[in-house]
């Protein structure tokens, strides 16, 4: 066997290969082996824990969870609403703009227009800076002490609200409210002030007069608030704090800057000096009484509840009241019925329900307007009779209506006021804040407006105001100059042949 072995060298070669492959296939086997059966034994846990997954994945939300992904997608609404209602208050700006451009003369509109510009610019800056937190910071019992140079993202803001796109939402809708108390100061001392002297005044109002009586109303938004907010005084969306100091800041103003040259006689009668474009100041009144349904609806700065709709209800019945209380008074007392009182009676109603929106009822609603259409006929006629000139009636709308509007809650609203079962002791309340409103935006603006007159002046000279401010303070028009002369009977600008005296020189329309 052997020999045979050794004589076939091929044969040997091939059994020694098969020796070596057994040797070293064996453990080779065994490891194949042992694979198999962990394999075998992983499979049921692979699966298993795949089957986990999927019971993990399907699992119902929790209760918690829910929770907060409503109150997240409801502060999203929430700030999306204001931002809206912020947008339409600010288109009022628009509204205010056509209303005195419509009651003034052709000669002064290039000013107004610049005015209503630069009281939003100059105060969106100012109120970013200094009055947001004036009016909405930790107050020390008179005013804010934080959030200056507003950052919503910051702790301060956080702490307030955690909400940060809520908190940029506020402070446009706030910063929209802060340049309507600015810009009904314009109409009041329109087509005879400088317009330097008009944007120190704005910058200060946005500073100062409108942050902090605010601040008493509407609180630090920590605890505590305001001292008026401390005593129950109720002013929803601002009846007092936006309109009566825009109105009382407009009466200092009128009464420092006096009268129109040819306005009154020397006698002391009335001479009209007719607005040049109705139609302007028509439109002007519709664009303020649609973003009265941001002002009012808005000031809810939420969407649950419905409430902002009831709002807008409340808010308009008052203004339609307005209009046509006003109307019928003019023509009672005019024997025809008077389109800019009809006007102004609309706007009257607006300022009056604006205080107490929320809680009164669509009846008193309508009553509160009614009563604020006739006042503000009377109002109007009472100071231009004491010699009070004011253009566009911002006076009596926004203050005398803004008082009126205010102390109205405690005659009749919700069920706080007299009529409505609550007593007489919210009344007091509010008639505390109008005084104060009063006080503070008439003392502070009379201060103001005094320093203006004896630093930089507050009035252009007689010869620039019968010209017209158009020319004299923007060097242009705002028609074109033969169509204005034309209108006039006589050279652009603003009088016939451009006569400077005080008889009959500016009582034209145009």
């Amino acid at each position: 066997m052997l020999s045979s072995l050794s004589l076939n060298p091929k044969l040997w070669c091939t059994l020694c290969a098969l020796a070596v492959a057994m040797v070293v296939a064996a453990p080779l086997r065994a490891q194949d082996g042992a694979a198999t059966e962990e394999a075998a034994e992983g499979a049921p846990a692979a699966e298993m824990a795949a089957e986990e997954e999927v019971e993990e994945a399907e699992a119902p939300p929790t209760i918690e969870s829910l929770s907060a992904d409503l109150a997240a997608f409801q502060g999203d609404v929430d700030t999306l609403w204001t931002c809206l209602a912020a947008f339409l208050v600010f288109f009022m700006q628009a509204g205010f703009a056509l209303v005195e451009c419509g009651f003034t003369r052709a000669k002064n509109a290039c000013n107004i227009i610049m005015k209503n510009l630069m009281d939003f610019s100059v105060g969106s800056l100012v109120f970013w800076l200094v009055g947001f937190g004036l009016m909405f910071g930790a107050t020390n019992g008179f005013c804010g002490t934080t959030l200056f140079i507003f950052d919503g993202a910051s702790d301060a803001a956080l702490e307030t609200n955690s909400n940060v796109g809520f908190n940029w939402a506020f402070l446009i809708f706030q910063t929209v409210f802060a340049a309507t108390a600015a810009t009904i100061v314009s109409g009041a001392m329109a087509e005879r002030t400088k317009f330097v002297s008009y944007l120190c005044y704005s910058f200060l109002i946005t500073l100062i007069v409108y942050p902090i009586f605010g601040s008493w109303c509407w609180g630090g938004l920590y605890a505590g608030g305001g001292w008026l907010e401390g005593m129950g005084f109720l002013d929803f969306a601002g009846s007092t704090v936006v309109h009566s100091v825009g109105g009382w800041a407009a009466l200092a103003g009128a009464i420092v800057i006096g009268p129109r040259i040819g306005k009154y006689t020397a006698d002391g009668k009335i001479k009209p000096i007719p607005g040049h474009n109705i139609p302007l100041a028509a439109l002007g009144v519709f664009i303020l009484w649609l973003g009265w349904f941001g002002f009012n609806p808005g000031s809810t700065t939420a969407v649950g509840g419905g409430s902002f709709a009831y709002i807008a209800v409340t808010t308009n019945l008052s203004a339609a009241a307005g209009a046509i209380s006003a109307l019928a008074v003019s023509w009672i007392m005019f024997k025809k019925p008077d389109t800019s009182f009809a006007l102004n009676g609309a706007l009257a109603g607006l300022v009056g329900i604006t205080a107490g929106c929320d809680i009164m009822s669509p009846m008193f609603a309508a009553v509160t307007g009614l009563v604020a259409g006739v006042l503000v006929v009377f109002s109007c006629v009472f100071f231009d009779k004491i010699k009070v000139d004011d253009p566009v009636g911002a006076v009596s709308v926004h203050g005398v209506c803004g008082a009126w509007g205010t102390l109205a809650i405690g005659l009749w609203a919700g069920d706080v006021g007299i009529l409505t079962g609550g007593g007489s002791a919210q009344l007091i309340t509010q008639a505390i804040g109008v005084a104060a409103g009063f006080g503070w935006a008439f003392g502070t603006s009379l201060v103001i407006f005094l320093l203006l007159k004896f630093t930089i002046g507050l009035r252009v000279p007689a010869e620039e105001e019968i010209k017209g401010l158009d020319i004299t303070e923007h060097g242009m028009y705002a028609y074109p100059p033969h169509l204005v002369s034309e209108s006039l009977g006589g050279t652009p600008g603003g009088s016939p042949a451009m006569s400077t005296s005080t008889s009959g020189a500016v009582t034209h329309g145009a």
